[in-house]
């Protein structure tokens, strides 16, 4: 099963990534111990045009880092009809205790790969570099998280056996299972439709005031992560129900294929690309200050925003049209 071109295409991926993030993060270590801008030192020249070259392999490495995440669900989608008991990418991932926290650990180093790319292009549009430490030391940070990830994925694709019979996403989301999906489940309807809604608008208003008047950045940036996990939580509490047009039926997953038009990945490429564009905000917020970035970062906050207005915007408008014409009506 292994040698099937997209499992492949994600072990060798994450083995080559590890090693550039292992590569890179060494070098890291040098330049957040010697790196002065100011010194014309040997060392220092040498810092530079190594910094040079690892940002360009950065770059590649974190593009398909974030591309890994889809690659895996289509993986696992595309599996489940290999695995006894399983309809989609949920019954994929139950097959061993690996495919979840492989999945979860590849949604939290998109959102951290997507933050080292923005704290990148920033420091990249200065001419002094004033951020080289931050983003080798957020390169340091996020190194761990990637090699773990490329150990979970390896465990779960080197331990599937097509003979084993797993669960249905019928089974695994269902408010009579244990665990985070059956308490979100289990939780009434209204109060999530209303904190949905509320965060939203509330995120929505708060990028307009940002966006034009530059005003309430970090606020700005905490509502819309907190705008993702709720979206989150109101996907499967609620807005899947429209898709499926069944009162019982909350999988996250069966959105991914053929007979829902493949919306699940506009779905979650929407959440994801706002949740790391309102985290991109926050975090070069303490950076405007810095003479060098005084044009730069008010421009780049702006287009970030825009991106989180626009993203959110998209999911909103698919969610709402299914709503509209769904024959589901809750």
């Amino acid at each position: 099963m292994i040698f099937h071109p997209a499992i492949i295409a994600l072990l060798l991926g994450s083995i080559l990534i590890s090693f550039m993030l292992l590569y890179s993060a060494f070098y890291g270590m040098q330049i957040l111990k010697g790196w002065n801008i100011k010194s014309g030192s040997e060392l220092q020249l040498s810092l530079e045009r190594r910094t040079y070259l690892i940002s360009t392999v950065m770059n590649y490495a974190i593009g398909f880092q974030l591309l890994s995440l889809f690659l895996f669900i289509y993986t696992a989608d595309y599996l489940h009809t290999l695995f006894v008991g399983a309809m989609c990418a949920a019954g994929t991932l139950n097959v061993n205790h690996w495919g979840y926290p492989a999945i979860m650990m590849k949604v939290i180093n998109f959102l951290l790969a997507g933050l080292w790319l923005i704290l990148n292009y920033t420091d990249n549009r200065a001419y002094d570099y004033p951020l080289i430490k931050k983003k080798y030391g957020l390169l340091l940070f996020i190194t761990p998280f990637i090699v773990g990830e490329t150990f979970l994925q390896s465990a779960y694709f080197l331990s599937l056996k097509p003979a084993i019979i797993t669960s249905c996403c019928g089974t695994l989301f269902s408010s009579e299972t244990q665990g985070v999906t059956s308490g979100i489940i289990a939780l009434p309807r209204p109060p999530i439709e209303a904190g949905f809604y509320s965060f939203m608008a509330l995120t929505f208003v708060l990028g307009v005031v940002f966006y034009w008047n530059g005003k309430g950045g970090y606020l700005f940036s905490l509502t819309s992560i907190a705008t993702f996990l709720v979206s989150v939580i109101a996907l499967i509490s609620f807005i899947c129900l429209y898709f499926y047009e069944l009162p019982t039926h909350h999988c996250p997953f069966c959105i991914l294929q053929k007979e829902y038009r493949y919306v699940g990945y506009l779905i979650y490429i929407t959440l994801l690309g706002g949740a790391v564009s309102g985290l991109g905000v926050g975090m070069i917020m303490p950076f405007k200050k810095i003479n060098s970035l005084l044009n730069v970062i008010p421009s780049l906050q702006r287009k970030l925003t825009g991106l989180v207005l626009i993203s959110y915007a998209i999911f909103l408008g698919t969610v709402f049209l299914q709503m509209i014409f769904s024959n589901l009506k809750l």
